[in-house]
């Protein structure tokens, strides 16, 4: 009884007289983590970004809650690379992933057959089980872990199951659906519904279920929800298409006059969100989210559920579905402009943020740190992590100033260009490895990028291209090559029939969206028995 008594007058005392310590006790309960990540999702598709198309009230309630950092960047300007950096919380170039994991290897530099000066550099095709990722990092400190939805790091021997998760619904090599975005799914990692339900939700659901038996056993879980979402195709249920295709004519977007399309250099690229198909499919993946945030308050584990939303890279405003506009940001998806490379980037931790936002520089590889110190897990001493702990920041804290290097020696599919990209606090230099040119923008007077200021500041642009370099052979970057079979005729004549040819027809098939009776090719895809597979 004594005993018993010294412990109460103790409880007594930390939790009224010490606040500090109260909140130290508190901390005693294991923090659940539910990792949400969007594929190809804009910074400015959201609501709460300012996109008055799209409708997002869940994720904008995320945000609503999270620290948003302003400036939160994706490692990499396309998906492969940047969810390796996710899940293991190196730069890209030192894990060697630095493009799309292609199936057939197609741009990989022994099979590339597009007409570019060069060739890209060669890379990994699955992430090395020797990486201790996140999941793995968790489940050796008692964690029940979970997987659903893209996943683009590897096949047999390297999915999700191999890579950490306990549960893995839909994660294989695929970078797109294989059935799209309706039952039948074609996924050898995922069981069928009744033809027609959306991928999306059953994703949803998925999770919430584990979500919500994880904290019925009293068990601390990592949930990672990775969307296929909103990667092409492009495709939602004919009675999503028809209320935003309602909308964009309430709004007069119907009526549009002015192009929605621009060339900037390699690629058109959209300059409107009235897209109502992608706005559809917008509005699947934030109802799914919906029933995560349930699950979460239904189980009872909100207090201590830490909530993180990002996006792997830009929207899609060029190549692909050219399905959105990142506006005011320059470019999207594969391009080396801030359009591909910042995210939505928000972290929920209950007690810890109350909302608001941070200018402060944040990355991929952050997340890794970030979550394990929430967690009170050390990293492995012998783990090189490239990423910093945010949890600073998340408490109101100062953290010293530090640069932002990425390395993409590829050309986009979306337009993007082989290049190295070095931020330092406002100032950003991208380096083209094509021919060497630099381009230097103020990205918080210009977040455009449309005034090159590297002729102005010639000893800025040295400084911060010889750091580059210092970096480049610290990860072991690899570069491309010439193209021995480049031939500038040819392109010179293919950029002047996408001016003539192919920028009309992008603007007609576009505008064809936003009519009231348009069907897709086969029908909606809610009403198929059979999807169209998507390679």
């Amino acid at each position: 009884m004594k005993l018993k008594f010294q412990l109460f007058i103790a409880t007594v005392f930390l939790s009224v007289g010490c606040p500090d310590a109260s909140a130290a006790m508190e901390d005693q309960t294991p923090l659940n983590f539910v990792f949400i990540l969007v594929d190809d999702l804009g910074k400015k598709d959201m609501s709460i970004e300012g996109s008055q198309f799209h409708e997002t009230p869940n994720i904008d309630s995320i945000g609503r809650r999270a620290l948003r950092f302003e400036r939160g960047y994706s490692a990499c300007q396309v998906c492969s690379p940047s969810r390796a950096a996710i899940q293991t919380g190196k730069t890209p170039a030192r894990l060697g992933i630095t493009d799309y994991i292609s199936l057939n290897g197609g741009n990989q530099p022994q099979k590339w057959r597009r007409n570019t000066k060069l060739l890209p550099a060669s890379y990994a095709s699955e992430l090395p089980l020797k990486e201790l990722t996140i999941a793995e990092a968790l489940k050796q400190n008692g964690y029940t872990t979970f997987f659903a939805g893209k996943w683009h790091l590897g096949g047999d021997g390297f999915t999700p199951s191999e890579q950490g998760y306990d549960v893995n619904v839909g994660g294989y090599h695929f970078g797109t659906p294989p059935g799209g975005y309706h039952s039948p799914y074609r996924n050898p990692k995922l069981s069928d519904d009744a033809p027609g339900a959306e991928l999306p939700i059953r994703l949803g659901k998925e999770t919430a279920a584990f979500i919500e038996s994880s904290a019925k056993e009293n068990q601390p879980f990592f949930a990672m929800l990775s969307f296929y979402s909103v990667h092409g195709p492009i495709q939602c249920s004919e009675s999503r298409f028809k209320k935003y295709q309602a909308k964009a004519e309430t709004l007069g977007l119907v009526a549009r006059t002015d192009p929605r399309f621009l060339l900037d250099r390699t690629q058109e690229v959209r300059q409107v969100q009235d897209h109502p198909i992608y706005a559809g499919m917008m509005e699947a993946m934030d109802d799914s989210v919906g029933f995560v945030l349930k699950a979460i308050e239904k189980s009872g584990v909100a207090e201590n559920t830490v909530v993180i939303f990002t996006s792997d890279n830009g929207g899609v405003s060029s190549g692909d579905g050219y399905a959105t506009s990142c506006l005011p940001m320059r470019g999207g998806k594969g391009r080396q402009w801030e359009g591909g490379i910042r995210q939505p980037y928000y972290i929920s931790w209950p007690g810890v943020t109350i909302g608001g936002t941070t200018q402060v520089l944040a990355t991929g590889m952050d997340f890794y740190p970030t979550i394990l110190e929430m967690a009170g897990i050390a990293p492995n001493d012998n783990q090189k992590i490239d990423g910093i702990s945010l949890v600073p920041v998340l408490k109101g804290k100062k953290i010293p100033e530090r640069p932002l290097f990425w390395h993409y020696p590829h050309y986009g599919n979306q337009g993007g260009e082989p290049s190295a990209m070095m931020m330092a606090g406002d100032m950003k230099l991208i380096y083209y490895l094509e021919d060497g040119r630099s381009e230097l923008y103020d990205v918080a007077k210009d977040i455009g990028e449309q005034n090159n200021l590297a002729e102005s500041y010639p000893a800025k642009v040295a400084s911060m291209l010889n750091a580059i370099k210092e970096w480049q052979g610290n990860v072991g970057a690899r570069n491309p090559a010439p193209n021995p079979n480049y031939d500038p005729q040819n392109y010179a004549r293919s950029m002047q029939q996408k001016q003539q040819r192919g920028m009309p027809n992008r603007e007609k098939q576009h505008a064809a969206f936003l009519n009231s009776d348009y069907k897709p090719k086969g029908g909606w895809w809610d009403q198929r028995k059979s999807p169209k597979i998507v390679d």
